[in-house]
């Protein structure tokens, strides 16, 4: 594969004393690129430089017609190439201090964009797409060049005619801002011309009988809740980085699972099927996917600890799971200063280790969209190089909602039964609205 090494291997910058010399294979864009015109990384991108923390984001696309390179390296010319980050490199421009700044490159994009020979008449196509993806996080991206590429898979599967992955190292933006940026190189089938719609949030009202008179108390009620949850999150992770720890089941990785390979797999199911429930019990999307995600783990842990116990008569349909169970989902945030990035990664690394998984939910277009001219059947985004055996993605798209997974095969070895588990787990809780609402 081009411009890879080992995931075992340390992130590491290029260091230069000047950075008006040839500091890359690739020449220097032009005079813009001089000392004092440099942009230093903020503290998050430096903070994906540690050992613990080396990420990268996967945007999994699948198209309905195979994927003509040349129109899609024409569109990354006029589009992608121009935002900063992913036409430049990170190098430390003193090595003292460690401070890293972002330096514009001319892209040669035969470098970034890969095209592999498939080989014919193999046995599985959907087999030979997940082997390959899994192959990109045993590998990191050779830093003389910007941190992202492109791998075009002209290979039918039974979602899409080809497929294509984004590989983008998380130093350059978090996902919500790269799935944007990603969504911004694209285009409404319908309307060339249009870029895609994505729903904002809207906000709820809560509809009451009180009068004006009871409103200011509803209003300090609101925000006393507010504080007070505020103030159990924060306790709570004061009290995970201190001596809290999930509870060791079969999801939860060992130490250094985040060096491990992963195997990314996916499902699509009925974002109406979703909406409906959502209005049925006055929640969000959000909430729904939570309550997909803890019911869809329920079943499957219960199945693992079952085979625990068949030798103790255990089976199924009996509730196998220990009495006492902790198992949370984390998210990273990084508020400490540039300074301090060795210790904010080992307190990121430290909260994370210590819980179960990454959860996230992205909203995505409400119509058919196209990728330099190819339409998209399905959009897959993941995430890979954290300290987690076990990331759940949602992605909505048209009427369609995807969640992702990413495992470590380790620790999961049938991921594609963990999904089936949450494709039921929804299908149980709208069989159950329905036949509550048949019966009143």
């Amino acid at each position: 594969m081009v411009g890879v090494k080992s995931r075992r291997e340390d992130l590491r910058p290029i260091v230069t004393k000047s950075i008006k010399k040839k500091i890359t294979e690739d020449e220097v864009e032009d005079e813009r690129v001089g000392e004092g015109n440099e942009q230093p990384l903020s503290p998050a991108s430096r903070l994906f430089h540690e050992p613990h923390f080396n990420c990268y984001i996967l945007a999994i696309m699948g198209c309905t017609k195979r994927v003509d390179p040349d129109i899609v390296k024409a569109g990354l010319e006029t589009t992608l190439l121009r935002h900063p980050t992913f036409s430049s490199i990170q190098v430390v421009s003193d090595g003292k201090t460690g401070e890293m700044s972002w330096i514009r490159v001319k892209v040669d994009l035969e470098k970034h964009v890969i095209v592999p020979e498939i080989e014919q008449g193999m046995d599985s196509h959907e087999q030979f797409v997940e082997h390959y993806i899994s192959n990109l996080s045993r590998t990191t991206i050779d830093t003389s060049r910007p941190l992202w590429d492109l791998h075009i898979l002209n290979v039918k599967t039974s979602e899409a005619e080809s497929v294509s992955i984004f590989r983008i190292h998380h130093s350059l933006g978090d996902g919500t801002s790269l799935m944007s940026l990603l969504l911004a190189c694209t285009r409404r089938t319908d309307d060339p011309e249009a870029l895609p719609t994505v729903p904002t949030q809207k906000k709820r009202v809560v509809q009451t009988r009180t009068g004006g008179f009871s409103r200011p108390f509803l209003a300090l009620w609101e925000l006393f809740l507010l504080i007070w949850n505020t103030m159990v999150d924060v306790l709570m992770f004061i009290a995970t980085l201190m001596f809290l720890k999930d509870t060791e089941t079969p999801l939860k990785g060992p130490p250094g699972v985040e060096f491990t390979p992963k195997r990314f797999v996916h499902r699509t199911v009925s974002l109406d099927d979703i909406k409906f429930i959502k209005n049925s019990l006055n929640m969000t999307i959000n909430d729904v996917a939570l309550g997909i995600t803890q019911a869809g783990l329920s079943r499957y842990l219960n199945r693992r600890y079952c085979e625990e116990k068949l030798d103790k008569g255990a089976t199924e349909k009996k509730n196998n799971l220990p009495k006492k169970i902790r198992l949370r989902a984390a998210l990273l945030v990084n508020i400490r200063p540039s300074p301090g990035i060795q210790v904010a990664s080992a307190l990121c690394y430290k909260v994370m280790s210590r819980t179960t998984m990454s959860f996230t939910n992205l909203v995505g277009p409400v119509e058919e969209i196209c990728f330099y001219g190819h339409p998209l059947a399905f959009l897959a985004p993941s995430v890979y190089g954290h300290p987690h055996a076990l990331t759940i993605n949602y992605q909505s798209y048209m009427n369609k909602m995807t969640f992702v997974l990413a495992i470590d095969p380790d620790v999961i070895p049938d991921p594609q039964q963990l999904c089936s588990d949450l494709e039921e787990s929804l299908k149980l809780i709208k069989n159950t609205i329905i036949s509550k609402a048949m019966r009143t």
